[in-house]
């Protein structure tokens, strides 16, 4: 029996190609019980987000590990060749150390970030629900969640920028200095929507304007900010009306393309426009950053300029890592002692 993750994330996978391999969320309940179901393979986990793409289960061989990657591709369009240059895995105590590397924030573009601890757990509850989680799995992810939990207590590694939501309003104030000004436009009413809005909000943005695909969404989100909410078909109509505008929908496609965009720059052509792009696949069309005076940012972007971040807590790193070593030997001994690996 081998505990495993097989997958592909940032670190090897640029977001062109992030986009190809995040599986849409109507799919993903269909694969998971495709994929639980393949021969040889005990149980199954997918963690599905905008930085990574990572089946963790329990499989009877090393060749059961390899026909889950290639029912993945064929699920995804892409080739195994393809996926064998970006793939990453780990078996047995490894998998069990990256885990918790992950469910920590040490793995993320941004380091600390505090929303990939609940997209792992959400990730084990789905597998709960659909009885592709057994006991191997169960007792490694409540595991994980300990230590985790325990690295975020005992180290500052979630101190200071740690979501693509704050550097995004810190690198629009190095833009418009102040934002007591700024129009503000979130595109997406979801948690990540959420989160930038209130991170605008909290920097001292005042005008702001909420809009979704759901528009009693969106008008319960602007309810609760202050805010106004825009009817999403009004969108391209009143995009020029907007200084900053962060997308974050789950769209399967561009929602803001490059006309719409070059219309809205006629309108207000010595006025500078900030696009943030937080959504995969992307929510803008990134030829839109070719026209004059429009700033746009994607979620690598971002990551680049949060690296600063992560080089002024190399030593909470550190003390990490020495934490999750000691947690995944203890993890590991405990599962060996119970007959795997």
């Amino acid at each position: 029996m081998k505990l495993f993750v097989v997958g592909a994330n940032h670190h090897t996978t640029p977001l062109e190609w992030r986009e190809k391999l995040a599986i849409a969320p109507a799919d993903l309940p269909g694969l998971r019980e495709r994929f639980a179901g393949l021969p040889g393979m005990r149980e199954l986990l997918v963690l599905n987000t905008c930085n990574r793409v990572e089946l963790y289960g329990v499989a009877e061989t090393e060749t059961a590990i390899d026909s889950l990657a290639v029912a993945y591709c064929e699920s995804q369009g892409i080739t195994t060749a393809d996926f064998a240059g970006i793939r990453h895995e780990a078996l047995d105590a490894e998998a069990v150390r990256h885990l918790v590397t992950v469910a920590s924030g040490l793995d993320s573009q941004m380091l600390g970030e505090n929303e990939i601890f609940g997209q792992v757990k959400e990730a084990y509850a789905a597998a709960q629900a659909a009885g592709t989680a057994g006991p191997v799995l169960n007792r490694v992810f409540q595991k994980a969640f300990q230590s985790a939990k325990y690295v975020r207590t005992h180290t500052a590694i979630n101190e200071g920028q740690v979501s693509t939501a704050n550097v995004a309003v810190e690198l629009a104030l190095t833009i418009f200095g102040d934002l007591r000004n700024a129009r503000v436009l979130a595109v997406g009413a979801g948690e990540i929507g959420e989160k930038t809005i209130r991170a605008f909000q909290s920097r001292g943005a005042h005008h702001l304007t909420v809009s979704s695909r759901t528009l009693n969404r969106a008008m319960e989100l602007a309810s609760q900010l202050g805010a106004n909410a825009l009817p999403f078909e009004h969108l391209a109509a009143q995009l020029s009306e907007y200084d900053i505008i962060a997308a974050a929908t789950s769209a399967p496609g561009a929602v803001i393309t490059v006309d719409m965009v070059r219309q809205a720059m006629r309108a207000r052509p010595a006025a500078p426009l900030f696009l943030i792009d937080l959504a995969l696949p992307r929510d803008i069309d990134p030829t839109a950053a070719g026209l004059d005076n429009v700033y746009l940012y994607n979620l690598d972007d971002l990551a680049m300029i949060a690296e600063e971040n992560r080089l002024a807590r190399v030593a909470e790193v550190e003390k990490a890592e020495a934490i999750i070593a000691e947690r995944t030997a203890t993890v590991w001994h405990g599962l060996t002692a119970r007959g795997l690996g």
